[in-house]
């Protein structure tokens, strides 16, 4: 008898929205069925970059990412492509459930039926994504989009792990990201691929610029230098000349870049694998040792003296 999931991955795949929409909810709550059916999802991102294209954006809070995602499914849209947005936003410590859920600037794309927005709570994962970013991407994946964006909760270095779930990584900063460039600077140059200074007619826009410019020239490493573009997203300022970066790194992942590309997804996949170990570890410790986890409740044993289980 085929599951539930299987069932809806089907209903997903013949273009039905709210089957769609609720099997992205199993997967993200670890339903019974939904790693059985996961394993028989075929991403065709498996094969070559861009099938579909991935984007991430990733930034400190403020800086502006959700307009600018707004502007890129405005870009996808105007050239027929058929746009997934996966927008992570920050969780609640006591439910779990998102907070924020800013999406108001996306609103203008609701109705397009070229268009699907799903917004996933962080749940205390680390990297600014929700564990189940990587597998929401390959549903998006496997019902046709051509083109996915992946927003991150916006919380600054910590955000390396939208590098192993997009293509290409867009990082957009502001003006008053000032002294938080430079503690992150390190990081911000090993994941981004194109650089955005949003917000632009403020003042310090072009010092920003030229410091990112600078430490782009500085990185010693081969292949891909990340551009550097000034834009005001609201205004729809920019726009153009950074939609053009992202489609030239997009044909270097095709050519000379593939094998960093692969790096990339093989990362990601065994990323995704001790996700879900962890988060199987943890359920099961939490079962296991109620007894226990009374007495740590009550202060009567220590964390360090609590059971583990064997490697």
């Amino acid at each position: 008898m085929e599951s539930r999931s299987h069932a809806l991955l089907g209903r997903a795949i013949a273009g039905e929205r709210s089957a769609l929409a609720r099997l992205i909810s199993r997967v993200e709550d670890r339903a019974a069925d939904a790693d059985d059916m996961m394993a028989t999802v075929h991403p065709r991102r498996a094969r070559a970059p861009g099938e579909p294209r991935v984007i991430g954006l990733t930034g400190p809070p403020g800086a502006g990412k959700s307009t600018f995602t707004d502007q890129l499914v405005a870009a996808a849209r105007a050239r027929g492509a058929r746009v997934g947005v996966v927008a992570v936003d920050p969780s609640s410590p006591f439910s779990g459930g998102a907070i924020l859920g800013d999406r108001m600037r996306l609103d203008r794309h609701a109705l397009d039926p070229g268009v699907y927005i799903r917004s996933l709570s962080a749940r205390g994962h680390a990297g600014g994504l929700s564990r189940a970013a990587c597998q929401v991407v390959d549903l998006l994946d496997a019902v046709g989009f051509d083109e996915v964006i992946v927003e991150t909760v916006g919380v600054g270095q910590g955000e390396l792990g939208v590098m192993e779930v997009a293509d290409t990584v867009l990082v957009v900063l502001t003006p008053e990201s000032g002294d938080s460039v430079q503690a992150m600077k390190a990081g911000l140059i090993e994941i981004a691929d194109v650089f955005v200074v949003n917000k632009a007619d403020r003042p310090g826009a072009e010092a920003l610029v030229r410091e990112l410019e600078l430490a782009v020239h500085l990185d010693a490493r081969p292949g891909w230098k990340a551009p550097v573009f000034a834009t005001s997203a609201i205004r729809g300022e920019g726009i153009g000349p950074v939609v053009a970066a992202l489609d030239a790194h997009a044909a270097w992942l095709r050519d000379e870049g593939r094998s960093a590309w692969e790096a990339r997804r093989a990362d990601a996949r065994v990323r995704t694998w001790l996700d879900l170990v962890a988060e199987d570890a943890r359920a099961a410790a939490l079962a296991d040792w109620g007894a226990e986890l009374a007495d740590l409740r009550a202060g009567r044993r220590s964390p360090a003296g609590m059971p583990r289980r064997s490697p």
